[in-house]
């Protein structure tokens, strides 16, 4: 059946090129002023590491804004539409346990790679050249399938709430991404992600309060539940326990747990983008910043799905629903449209511009990260490692600047490409982890474990991509007795695939340690990757390479400080991660799973109520938190900027080298302002005096 959208398409031109421009000339002022007023030359370190200073506050906030993507919105909700309250935590709890165990893998790497730019570089340090081509490419195949997903999702919510030609909002999504991507680099990406979860939580508490406070067709838990109940009496959910909406015990949503977690640990072990933020992160807040992000992301999906998923099961069967009198088709589920339908049914054309809103922040957040992650690694591990070794500081971020914009260009046409095929977002969902997830031990064991040899490292994951392949496609044959796109994208092939691909390393890297032997490595040649030389972009700038934040030279006595604290806290996130992975994965599901309990409408009511408590802790920590660690930031460059205005400073003098520096104030021996401390800020190291 044929819906009108609720805008007219001159709505999604103007969100998707009117904000993108907005966001890119936003941080392009940005990146002008940081560089003007704070010494941040868009060097190719800086470009790709942010000086490796960025705070907790800030990384977590990137890290909840690069994993929302627009399946964290639409495919959440979906399965909330399929199987009912236990969708979304399903969903919510199967993808926050990567983040949760990644805290491990980051500070492993600032601890045994200091200096890396991309995990592909770490690969390389250890085996050598034919393991780096081998996760080179299951690292840019994770890339181009998490764009391809954001692109293809995005692309539908903004043509059905608008009307706007899928193929135009494939081409004109990433095109404000790629502007202040490619002049901000990663510092640009922190701050728009900062942005874009702000107001991404903001929507999400409208919505969450619309439907269970104000809204005249719900306005309450109890008409909620109460709907929820009628829906299961007039088509109950083979599977379900009591075939309700209303329970944790539902098999197909099980089945959808093992896959969700599956796939995602292959977009987040192997996706650069999440390396790029560990990377950046100060080396002391790289913990704190996952954990944080982590924890604040649960609540993202949790209650996005439970408010819209659930709504548009109470609404469907009501008028103002878009699909009226009909239920929702498997294929708008599938394309993401769960939520734009919710939506128009609380809050018409409001509510459709209020999903264009978030969809478009998740989808360009998101990309923004993959843009900036592909880029690392066409530049550091292809460009520098084998074609130019000695390249300059400038041909590295020129080099940057190509892949950024390169990149943009080949996932608009791609991802165009699958829409024509039919491809939808929620398929690539579940198929990912076929695809990518058969590398994702051997790159754990890079980091953790030193017995992996090169051999298990470069031949196990294609060998598990192989057997997965054979595996999900010989399961649809048998099952349903096609390969057509609905067939392979069913829940027990796309199961059988995603285990596989995952578990088949337990095999094969057994395998090749017995004939090969286990590897005694040392973990130094980790250590001996440098950064790039930078100093011929600085003296062009006539900038001290040394006052550019993340450039100052370190004594013997600060790294090993460092080594010291980086150690404790590898401690601390091994325990922590796995006690905070348990929880959410077995004391808190399981038992109400196994029980098979269906929810009173008080349990309902208070389920709905943890949602958005949680929500605000979400708001607090990834939006105002940063502002408050970030304030001494804020304050000297708005003091700057004044006295730059009013003359009275003039910005030269936060670059003089030769001054004496006394850090926050004039200094009567001829000293000047400069920015707070490496302990005061977000991304600034310490100045001490010259």
């Amino acid at each position: 059946m044929a819906i009108s959208p609720p805008l007219s398409v001159g709505w999604g031109y103007g969100i998707v090129l009117g904000l993108g421009a907005v966001f890119a000339f936003g941080m392009i002022l940005v990146t002008w002023i940081l560089k003007r007023y704070n010494n941040e030359l868009q060097t190719s370190e800086m470009f790709s590491t942010a000086g490796r200073t960025v705070k907790s506050g800030l990384v977590a906030s990137a890290v909840v804004s690069s994993w929302t993507w627009a399946a964290t919105l639409l495919q959440s909700s979906g399965i909330a539409y399929r199987y009912g309250v236990s969708g979304p935590f399903w969903y919510a709890s199967g993808a926050t346990v990567q983040i949760l165990l990644f805290a491990t893998i980051a500070i492993e790497l600032k601890r045994r790679a200091p200096n890396a730019h991309t995990f592909l570089e770490v690969i390389r340090a250890r085996y050598g050249t034919y393991a780096h081509i081998t996760f080179a490419v299951f690292g840019l195949m994770t890339n181009i399938l998490v764009t391809a997903m954001l692109l293809t999702g995005g692309s539908a919510v903004v043509s059905s709430l608008t009307g706007m030609p899928t193929p135009a909002a494939c081409f004109l999504l990433p095109i404000g991404v790629v502007m202040y991507t490619m002049f901000g680099g990663i510092k640009a990406t922190f701050l728009t992600d900062w942005v874009h979860t702000f107001i991404l939580l903001i929507i999400i508490i409208i919505f969450s309060f619309t439907a269970y406070a104000t809204s005249p067709l719900l306005g309450s838990p109890s008409k909620v539940f109460e709907l929820l109940v009628k829906a299961a009496a007039d088509h109950p959910i083979d599977g379900n326990a009591g075939g309700s909406y209303l329970t944790m015990r539902s098999k197909e949503g099980a089945i959808f747990f093992v896959i969700n977690i599956v796939g995602n640990f292959g977009t987040v072990f192997l996706d650069n983008g999440y390396y790029n933020k560990a990377i950046a992160a100060s080396p002391i807040h790289a913990l704190p910043g996952y954990i944080m992000g982590g924890i604040s992301w649960f609540a993202i999906p949790w209650l996005m799905a439970t408010t819209c998923g659930l709504a548009a099961l109470a609404l469907e069967g009501n008028p103002a629903f878009p699909t009226y009198p009909e239920r929702m088709s498997s294929a708008d589920v599938s394309a993401g449209l769960v939520v734009p339908y919710a939506a128009v049914a609380l809050l018409g054309g409001g509510g459709a511009v209020a999903v264009l809103l978030i969809v478009f922040m998740a989808v360009t957040s998101a990309t923004s990260a993959e843009l900036i992650a592909v880029s690392s690694i066409f530049t550091y591990d292809i460009y520098q490692t084998y074609f130019n070794p000695g390249a300059s500081g400038k041909r590295l971020i020129y080099m940057s600047h190509a892949c950024v914009v390169g990149f943009g260009i080949f996932m608009a046409a791609f991802s165009v490409g699958l829409f024509y095929a039919g491809i939808s977002m929620g398929y690539l969902y579940v198929m990912m982890g076929v695809i990518i997830s058969s590398a994702v031990i051997p790159a754990t064991l890079t980091i953790m474990w030193a017995g992996q040899n090169k051999w298990a490292a470069a031949l196990t994951p294609p060998l598990g991509l192989v057997c997965s392949l054979i595996t999900w496609l010989v399961t649809a044959k048998k099952t349903c007795g096609s390969l057509d796109v609905d067939c392979t994208g069913s829940n027990n092939p796309m199961l059988a695939g995603n285990v596989m691909a995952l578990l088949s390393p337990l095999i094969f890297t057994p395998i090749f340690t017995l004939i090969f032997g286990v590897d005694k490595y040392d973990w130094q040649s980790m250590m001996a990757i440098r950064k790039g030389d930078d100093h011929d972009m600085a003296a062009a700038a006539h900038i001290d390479l040394e006052l550019v934040p993340g450039e100052r030279q370190e004594s013997a006595a600060e790294e090993a400080e460092e080594q010291t604290k980086l150690l404790r806290a590898s401690k601390t996130a091994k325990i922590t991660t796995v006690v905070l992975t348990l929880a959410l994965l077995i004391l808190w599901p399981m038992p109400m799973y196994g029980s098979g309990y269906i929810f009173s409408e008080k349990f309902f009511t208070g389920w709905v109520v943890v949602g958005i408590i949680w929500i605000f802790g979400s708001i607090l920590t990834v939006g105002v938190y940063p502002v408050f660690e970030g304030r001494h930031d804020l304050w000297f460059t708005a003091k700057a900027i004044y006295l730059d205005i009013t003359g009275k400073k003039h910005p030269s003098s936060y670059h003089n080298s030769t001054a004496t520096y006394v850090e926050g104030k004039d200094s009567k021996d001829g000293g000047v302002d400069t920015p707070p401390s490496k302990e005061l800020s977000v991304g600034e190291e310490k100045i001490a005096s010259q």
